[in-house]
């Protein structure tokens, strides 16, 4: 995508950037009243595209001074978020999914600098979690109106390690899941939800009725085992189309807390239950019998109990907000309230 500027710092990344290039705005009068954004665009993101970068950067430039730059590969965005942090902007907006939004929060996690968003996902939970329109040119239109009204507030981040996540986390089916949508970027562009759907009905036959991987869940105060573990910020956990997936359901971003549920087997008879139940309405999954539900904590320890064929322990798949991030035998989550400020 060219039309970006580089790097914040980086004049031979700007240089290749002629459409853009002049997306700083000069510092007239005016302009010197702007708050300072840099806007932070995935291309890869579902509905993103150049030309509709361009319009969003050309249309920001009327109410802020607007520098964008492109990412070029996984966590190019932390990176960008990193070199933010010393505050020469006054708000960092992440154009993408919510995958983008989480390697801007991990770069800027714990500073003073702010988040925005422009929705350029397949489903942007945390922009919908935050009131904020899931359209981008609407919400581009409700950026513009916060130029007045710049008043940013502080939410939890989830940590799992080391790894910060805005919205859930999760040791299981759900990571399986989205390491085979992942994979197909056109098919999850094309079939959004059902893809998921598709996916997670397949995954779970095929990897989860005969060789679950069995885990251990400690919070301190409880202990359970399951094959799957979620571990939510905020709600909903996601959507589909426009219907909220509860699992956690009463969990806030800003309560200090975490909401953690465990899938204590993978049986076929219960999948008749469960899928009704998360899509049916507030209560989402919490009185099904066979989810475990520990609301309002703030940490826990994953440990897988799997052992593969030759005797080795079996690692489990993780997943943050939606991104694949790879494979432990165990993981720690926990809360760090108020760790990012967000505009919305």
């Amino acid at each position: 995508m060219p039309g970006v500027t580089g790097r914040p710092g980086d004049r031979s990344a700007a240089g290749a950037a002629p459409d853009l290039a002049g997306t700083a705005v000069a510092g007239s009068l005016a302009g010197a009243r702007k708050k300072r954004m840099l806007v932070i665009v995935n291309p890869h993101a579902t509905t993103v595209s150049e030309r509709l970068a361009n319009l969003v950067v050309y249309a920001l430039q009327s109410r802020f001074r607007v520098e964008a730059q492109t990412t070029e590969a996984p966590a190019h965005a932390t990176e960008i978020g990193r070199a933010a942090r010393d505050g020469r902007y006054d708000v960092v907006v992440p154009f993408g999914g919510d995958g983008t939004l989480n390697e801007v929060a991990n770069g800027l996690a714990g500073t003073e600098v702010p988040v925005a968003i422009l929705p350029g996902g397949s489903t942007n939970v945390v922009c919908r979690m935050l009131g904020m329109p899931n359209n981008v040119i609407d919400a581009t239109e409700h950026l513009l109106g916060l130029a007045d009204q710049f008043r940013p507030r502080r939410i939890d981040l989830g940590l799992i390690d080391e790894r910060h996540f805005v919205f859930s986390a999760g040791a299981g089916i759900d990571a399986t899941v989205v390491r085979r949508v992942d994979a197909n970027p056109r098919l999850k562009a094309a079939a959004g939800p059902y893809y998921y759907s598709w996916a997670a009905i397949s995954s779970y036959y095929r990897n989860y009725l005969a060789r679950a991987p069995r885990m251990r869940i400690d919070t301190g105060d409880e202990r359970t085992e399951g094959v799957t573990a979620l571990a939510q910020n905020g709600d909903p956990f996601t959507y589909f189309g426009r219907r909220p997936v509860r699992v956690c359901p009463g969990v806030r971003l800003d309560d200090g807390r975490l909401g953690l549920a465990v899938l204590e087997r993978a049986a076929q008879r219960d999948i008749a239950t469960l899928v009704p139940r998360i899509l049916a309405g507030p209560a989402g999954a919490r009185d099904h019998r066979r989810v475990a539900h520990f609301p309002g904590i703030r940490e826990a320890l994953v440990t897988s109990l799997a052992i593969d064929s030759e005797g080795r322990p079996r690692p489990f798949p993780l997943q943050v907000d939606g991104d694949y991030i790879g494979e432990r035998h165990q993981a720690h989550i926990r809360i760090a309230p108020g760790a990012l400020r967000v505009l919305a």
